[in-house]
């Protein structure tokens, strides 16, 4: 199905796969055109094997608990199935991609053993490193960074993860959050981390609200605005951003609309930031 996507995290007994680590836990929820469906694909496994004690105190899963629980060969092909043709949004994909290939491998599914083959994968964590070079990106800064509400989440389970994870993913890709010219750095680090700053929720505005007035600038403002540029061309001894970008026609806005030499009044605004680097 076209713009589907699966929201997917996986929790094990261990790492690395390589010493023989297995799946315990599988959460996925399922994203139509940016929306939650409300379906989801959700189990225990058990590995046959002891999960180490600190992957336990990671996601509480405890050895007892998987007792009696299926085996990856009884979900797989359910599981294959939820996932199989859509985009695969995870955090560190790597890693959950490398245990979902041994798991088939496992089996002798060589066919599946590599899911690339069968889904797209879009890893969060490369996108949020993309994005916010030098901070903390784990899902929990990344909740912090963006307003949403993990407060549910004391341990790592995979649904939830997900859930969590998904509403992450849409925010970080939905647009701006906050106007933040220097990022949350007030504590000096220029990391945002551990600062007081909060990003604020997105509050979605109704697609049949009332346009906003344009306000033009005066002939004052325009000026104003062309001796601000002059001495942007002065002092950087090139032309502001601004004025190649009116010459090359990018700049996206009808600078003459009505006949006349008005402009949309932020001209100025956008001016001076352009100065400021």
């Amino acid at each position: 199905m076209a713009n589907r996507s699966v929201v997917l995290d996986t929790e094990t007994t261990g790492m690395p796969v390589t010493d023989g680590h297995r799946i315990i836990e599988i959460g996925c929820v399922e994203l139509i055109g940016r929306r939650l469906t409300g379906r989801h694909f959700h189990v225990y496994l058990q590995p046959d094997r002891e999960s180490d004690e600190g992957a336990i105190g990671v996601h509480g899963i405890t050895n007892e608990f998987l007792v009696g629980k299926p085996r990856f060969a009884e979900v797989a092909d359910e599981f294959f199935e939820f996932i199989q043709g859509a985009q695969l949004i995870i955090h560190n994909a790597a890693f959950d991609v490398g245990f979902i290939n041994n798991e088939f491998a496992l089996m002798g599914q060589h066919d599946r053993a590599d899911i690339t083959r069968h889904c797209t994968i879009l890893d969060t964590l490369m996108m949020a490193r993309e994005r916010h070079p030098g901070q903390r990106n784990s899902l929990d800064a990344l909740c912090k960074r963006y307003g949403v509400d993990n407060s549910g989440r004391e341990l790592h389970g995979a649904l939830l993860a997900s859930e969590i994870l998904a509403d992450v993913y849409l925010t970080m890709t939905g647009g701006q959050t906050s106007l933040s010219l220097a990022g949350n750095a007030s504590d000096g680090n220029g990391t945002g981390e551990g600062s007081g700053a909060q990003a604020s929720e997105i509050r979605r505005l109704p697609a049949d609200r009332r346009p906003a007035r344009i306000i033009r600038a005066s002939e004052t403002d325009l000026v104003e605005h062309a001796a601000r540029l002059e001495a942007i061309a002065k002092s950087a001894g090139a032309p502001a951003l601004w004025t190649q970008l009116a010459e090359a026609g990018q700049l996206g806005i009808d600078v003459n609309p009505c006949g006349s030499s008005s402009v949309i009044v932020y001209c100025s605004f956008l001016a001076t930031i352009a100065s400021t680097f």
